[in-house]
């Protein structure tokens, strides 16, 4: 059976509040544990008015509280805007307080643009190049290996489960070097998806952790009782989507709207059908259908299913739909 799991931005919703987004997560991380999921996470995003996900490790605490068997981690952290020591130190707390049960997901990526990156860091000195250096630091602090003449307390010893993340080869190719699993972005950057599994399958080298490629790859799933009501779900990301990618800021997530889509301009079309060319909209079937053919093509071990709907009543319904879609592949 190919494993499920589900990526939460925390969205803030239009009129909201980031306290109601975060009850919402524990809600929903309640909710996909006892659909079946097998892990839940969250993602680090900074200046982004719908994502209240920024201070990563504290969410993953909040839902860690708020259940008590499915995998919480992230999906991820963007590594140069920490200090290694930071993230060991972290994620060996989360570790501490949920042991087995935590997942640590790493990006080169900013999760923001370069002037918030700049607050983060306080220089932009720190390069995504030095990613894979960075890795290996986090991991010779659970390690405890003494490499680094420091110690993580919280983190030596820690045994978070790692992956890399990315949306190019370049995160299939450290992957595979290192031996860890790897978990590719399609859910809102499609284009490399095939080649990068190709490639992390092919260069993977076996390690201590892995011993054979475990690869993940993100799918948008709007689900309803009918293909239309569904159609009306996706309307708030998709309007969230033309709004980052006209204005270059979030907004938060907007109510749907009847028809959205048909509205915009071809252009606008062109690049949302694009975007979100990993994704499943409709009733029963046409998720099953969707997921099928999504797993046919890419011969995955684990889907990262995800969406952001703005009734959380009506998110939770979408996943209970995708949960029984994938129970129903199995069988």
């Amino acid at each position: 059976m190919t494993a499920y799991s589900l990526l939460d931005l925390v969205p803030i919703l239009e009129g909201g509040t980031a306290g109601q987004s975060f009850a919402n997560a524990a809600d929903l991380a309640r909710h996909a544990e006892a659909e079946g999921f097998s892990r839940y996470w969250v993602a680090e995003h900074h200046g982004m008015a719908g994502i209240a996900s920024a201070a990563t490790a504290v969410v993953i605490a909040h839902v860690g509280a708020a259940t008590s068997t499915i995998r919480v981690g992230a999906g991820g952290i963007m590594l140069p805007n920490h200090a290694p020591l930071v993230i060991a130190e972290q994620f060996g707390t989360l570790d501490a307080l949920f042991p087995g049960r935590i997942d640590l997901g790493l990006g080169r990526a900013p999760g923001s643009d370069m002037t918030v990156a700049r607050a983060l860091r306080r220089t932009l000195e720190s390069s995504p190049d030095g990613f894979p250096r960075d890795v290996m630091e986090l991991q010779s602090y659970f390690a405890d290996d003494g490499q680094t003449g420091i110690r993580a307390v919280p983190g030596g010893g820690a045994k978070p489960e790692l992956w890399i993340l990315g949306s190019s080869l370049y995160g299939a190719q450290l992957a595979a070097a290192l031996g860890l699993p790897y978990a590719f972005a399609s859910h809102f950057a499609p284009s490399a998806l095939d080649e990068a599994l190709e490639v992390y399958r092919r260069q993977f080298r076996p390690s201590a952790v892995l011993d054979r490629p475990y690869a993940m790859a993100g799918f948008n799933v709007f689900a309803a009782d009918t293909d239309a009501e569904a159609e009306l779900l996706a309307s708030s990301m998709q309007q969230a989507f033309v709004a980052l990618r006209t204005t270059g800021t979030g907004v938060p997530l907007p109510p749907p709207v009847p028809g959205y889509r048909d509205s915009l301009p071809p252009q606008a079309r062109a690049m949302l059908d694009h975007v979100l060319e990993c994704t499943a909209i409709g009733g029963p079937e046409a998720i099953r259908a969707g997921l099928k053919g999504f797993i046919a093509r890419t011969g995955v071990d684990e889907v990262m299913l995800t969406s952001s709907i703005f009734d959380p009543d009506a998110r939770k319904k979408s996943l209970s739909i995708a949960a029984a879609a994938m129970r129903h592949l199995a069988a």
